[in-house]
Order: C-alpha cells, then sequence, then structure tokens
C-alpha cells in the first residue's frame, strides 16, 4: 500500500508541474508577457495559432506520460531499493504499440495542418491586389487597381539615430528601426491578394500579425492574401539577409476602416494627379533643392551618407566627386539606369521625375558641390520618354 501511494504522489506532482510549466506559456494572462505564439489580427493568423495550441497540448500530454513514466521509474524501481535491471532483447508487442500510436498520433496532426496550409496557399476570391517589390534596403507599393505607388523607406529620425556619432540616441526615437515615412495602408475586413517581387537581391517581407511571410526574389512573383480583422497598426521586417542595411528595412501597416481608407486613397490620387501636373511646370532653384534634401535623406542618404561622404568603396563620396561635378547629362543616365557591377541602383522606375530632378539639383549643389545646375523634372520626363 505505501508503494502504492508513493507510486502516486510521485505521478501527480510530475503531472502538475509539467502541467503548470505549459499552461504558464500557452497562457499570458498568467504571467503578464506574451510569450505564446502571437495570435495575429488575420484569419490566416487565428488558424495558425489554434492549430499551434492543438500542437502544444498534444505535446504536452505525451510530456506528462513520459515524464511521469520516466520519473516513476526512478523513483520506485532504483537500485538502492534493490531492483535489477530486466534483461530481454525485444518485445513484438512493444514495438508494435510504439510505432502505431505515434503514427495515429501523427496523423491527427496531420489534418488541422494541411487544412491551414491549403487555407493559406489558395487564395479566395479578393477585393484588392497589392504588388510589393523590394530593393536595397526599401519598399515599393503599388495598389493596382486604385493606381497608387510609393517608396516606404526607414523613418529619417531612425535613420538618422542609427549612424555612429549621429548625436541622437536610439532610445529616444519611437519605434527605433520599425517606423517608415509612408506606411502601407490597407482597408480592414478586405480580402487582399498581394504580389510580391523584388528588384535586386532576395528580401523576405514579414509582418507577424498576419500570420505569413514570403520571399521576394528577383524575377518571381510570390503570391499571398490576407484579411485583417481589427483596423491597427501593425510592424514587420525583410526576413532576409539582404545586405549591410538588412536591419533598417521595416514595414508597416496602417490597417483603416473602409470609409477612412477609401478617403486616403481619394487623396493619393489626387496627389499624384497634382504630381504628374507638377512635372510640366519649370521649378525654382529653391524648391528643388529644398525638395531634393528630403529625397535624399530618405533615399540616398543610407548608402552615401547625410553629410555626402559615403562610404568607400561600395559607395562612394558625393561630395566633390567627378560625378556629381561633372558633366549633367552623365550624372543623370547614372542616376536612371544605375552601374552594373556596382551598388549603385536604378532610380528611374522607382522615383517619380519630380523626386528625380529635385535629387539631382540637390547633390550637385550641396555637400561644397557648385555646379549651379538646376534640373528640370520635364527635363528627367524627357529623357525617361525617349
Amino acid at each position: 500500500m505505501k508503494k502504492q501511494n508513493t507510486f502516486i504522489v510521485v505521478a501527480a506532482v510530475t503531472a502538475a508541474v509539467i502541467a503548470a510549466f505549459w499552461l504558464l506559456l500557452a497562457a499570458p494572462a498568467f504571467t503578464g508577457n506574451e510569450i505564446n505564439m502571437t495570435r495575429g489580427v488575420t484569419s490566416q493568423s487565428m488558424i495558425n495559432y489554434q492549430l499551434h495550441m492543438i500542437i502544444l497540448w498534444i505535446c504536452v500530454v505525451i510530456g506528462i506520460i513520459v515524464f511521469s513514466a520516466m520519473f516513476i521509474s526512478i523513483v520506485l524501481h532504483r537500485k538502492s531499493k534493490g531492483h535489477e535491471a530486466a534483461q530481454f532483447t525485444h518485445s513484438t508487442k512493444a514495438e508494435i504499440i510504439w510505432t502505431i500510436i505515434p503514427v495515429l498520433i501523427l496523423v491527427a496532426m496531420a489534418v488541422p495542418a494541411t487544412t491551414a496550409l491549403v487555407n493559406m496557399e489558395v487564395a479566395p476570391e479578393t477585393d484588392m491586389t497589392i504588388k510589393i517589390t523590394g530593393f536595397q534596403w526599401r519598399w515599393k507599393y503599388q495598389y493596382m487597381e486604385d493606381e497608387i505607388e510609393f517608396i516606404s523607406s526607414l523613418h529619417p529620425d531612425s535613420n538618422a539615430a542609427r549612424r555612429l556619432m549621429s548625436g541622437t540616441e536610439p532610445d529616444t526615437i519611437e519605434n527605433y528601426l520599425l517606423e517608415v515615412d509612408k506606411p502601407l495602408v490597407l482597408p480592414a475586413r478586405t480580402k487582399i491578394k498581394f504580389l510580391i517581387t523584388a528588384d535586386d537581391v532576395i528580401h523576405s517581407w514579414w509582418v507577424p500579425a498576419l500570420g505569413w511571410k514570403r520571399d521576394a526574389v528577383p524575377g518571381f512573383i510570390n503570391e499571398a492574401w490576407t484579411e485583417i480583422m481589427e483596423p491597427g497598426v501593425y510592424r514587420g521586417q525583410c526576413a532576409e539577409l539582404c545586405g549591410k542595411d538588412h536591419g533598417f528595412m521595416p514595414i508597416v501597416l496602417n490597417v483603416l476602416p473602409e470609409d477612412e481608407y477609401r478617403a486616403w486613397a481619394r487623396q493619393q490620387r489626387q496627389r499624384m494627379a497634382h504630381e504628374e501636373a507638377e512635372v510640366d511646370r519649370l521649378w525654382s532653384r529653391a524648391e528643388l533643392m529644398e525638395l531634393g534634401e528630403n529625397v535624399y535623406a530618405a533615399q540616398c542618404a543610407t548608402c552615401h551618407q547625410a553629410d555626402g561622404r559615403g562610404l568607400a568603396p561600395a559607395f562612394p563620396a558625393l561630395a566633390g566627386s567627378k560625378i556629381a561635378n561633372g558633366p549633367l547629362n552623365d550624372n543623370i543616365a547614372l542616376v536612371l539606369h544605375g552601374r552594373e557591377g556596382t551598388a549603385m541602383q536604378a532610380w528611374g522606375t522607382r522615383l517619380s521625375e519630380t523626386d528625380i530632378a529635385a535629387a539631382l539639383t540637390y547633390m550637385r549643389n550641396a555637400f561644397g558641390n557648385e555646379t549651379g545646375d538646376v534640373v528640370q523634372p520635364q527635363t528627367i520626363a524627357r529623357i525617361k520618354n525617349g
């Protein structure tokens, strides 16, 4: 009787300890910390979370059974109590049991796992499509139905604070390295298809709250879909080691109620129409320099540095450079088409004619460069159109 009581006590204590440990992991409300898998805000992320919990509790039950048997055997059948190890080679019955049971467990796990994978890969009929293009080190978003497009880059405050000797402490910047200048704005409770690709190297578009991620591969288009149930701001990052500034390529989603999204989309269409009209007017040097400084800070300073000194040898200095002080047409061609075999990217399809003209005007008249050149947007438009 005493031996039986000991057996029961040891089994109960073992099971209680293991169950309590896993329960703390699975229930953040008990600990005050989210140490479990992220629940997310999409239908797919909830399926993923439920699948995770099913597998977790299967593992908990298996753990309780295995560790209880192990600890009970250790306590009750130890050598100090006179027990000797049994001598046998094999048991056909035991081998059949420990083969069949794991197979049944795996089949039980495979059913919900397959359902989750099929739901992730097979997109339903969607309401809108967004093309995402990754390039070092920013994202370009194109709303296919609304003809809206823009580039999303690391926020200037984070971009400044990340540099050595910048004079800005990173801990003073809200959402340091996780904020952008232009977030991707989406409507809530809308089925959205994403077409994801890259323009230079492999990137990976990942927002944990969505419950999935997709690689952005040059020359290929990967598809994904989502339906975000709750408005809010959700953050992510490039999840592929894509170069020296890989850590400075965040993603921010601003999910709005449908009526607010429509108002935003209307404003963006008006903005793009205004920008197209602005190409045809003559800009003053002061206007181009002001805009050019902002464009340079957002798009060029990552490589060439805020003061134009560059990071040799990959990113040459613009201050006093032969390109920035040389023939204007050569400088324009380099910015529009890039240079093969170097880190210089082609910006002709990424920035508007106005932004390119402003950036060129700024680079050729800043950092001690005083060419006096004023590049008009219509000049860039004519060159781009052949």
